[in-house]
């Protein structure tokens, strides 16, 4: 019985070839154009990164990996047995540096953002009222064009925040890599997972990594 499993073309691709190489598993080539690839009798389905915990919820794919702000945002119910321990960031909250945003905070805002969910939850949970603008890439120029107030958004060193003229108000969370598992597929198919959940864990001479 093979497994299928959800992949990114994204930041975290070089990561997870990396660690499924040590654990002796097979891998698609990272320059292949093909979305679906058999390979080592495993399954791979390259999808957009906001999808692959969305796949592993339907039972499209058994297994995903994702970093952890995407299943936060899409709300996937998904298991998460694996810290993939790589593709840290923070989820942060930027404003121009110039707006005094840091030391007085408005009651109500615009914020630009990927993360509307992420965002949302933040925001109520500070009692703030917050206009969600969502977008899918370039929100650090959202403040300077006079879309939004602010943003939340990655980072990883902070230099594009730096150079669009914002800085870092609040972190909301730290993300990584993650592996998901289809809830069904933990159930039915328990010995594959838990044999790739091993090798991803210990390494292909099953020590301890």
């Amino acid at each position: 019985m093979s497994l299928t499993i959800a992949l990114s073309k994204g930041r975290l691709l070089t990561g997870a070839e990396a660690l499924f190489s040590k654990g002796g598993l097979p891998f698609p080539p990272l320059d292949t154009r093909q979305l679906i690839v058999e390979v080592g009798g495993l399954r791979f389905l390259f999808v957009k990164d906001m999808d692959v915990p969305v796949y592993v919820e339907h039972g499209v794919a058994d297994l995903g990996v994702c970093g952890s702000d995407v299943f936060q945002e899409t709300g996937s119910d998904v298991l998460v047995p694996l810290d993939l321990g790589y593709g840290r960031c923070r989820m942060v909250l930027a404003a121009p540096t110039s707006s005094g945003f840091a030391e007085s905070w408005p009651t109500t805002l615009r914020v630009a953002t990927k993360y509307a969910n992420v965002a949302r939850v933040y925001f109520e949970a500070r009692g703030l009222a917050a206009e969600i603008v969502k977008l899918q890439g370039s929100v650090e120029i959202a403040p300077g064009l006079g879309l939004a107030d602010c943003i939340v958004d990655m980072v990883e060193t902070g230099r594009t925040l730096r150079e669009n003229g914002l800085e870092v108000v609040d972190e909301i969370t730290t993300t990584s890599a993650r592996l998901v598992v289809n809830r069904a597929s933990d159930h039915i198919k328990r010995a594959e997972v838990a044999a790739l959940l091993f090798k991803l864990r210990h390494g292909k001479d099953g020590a301890s990594s």
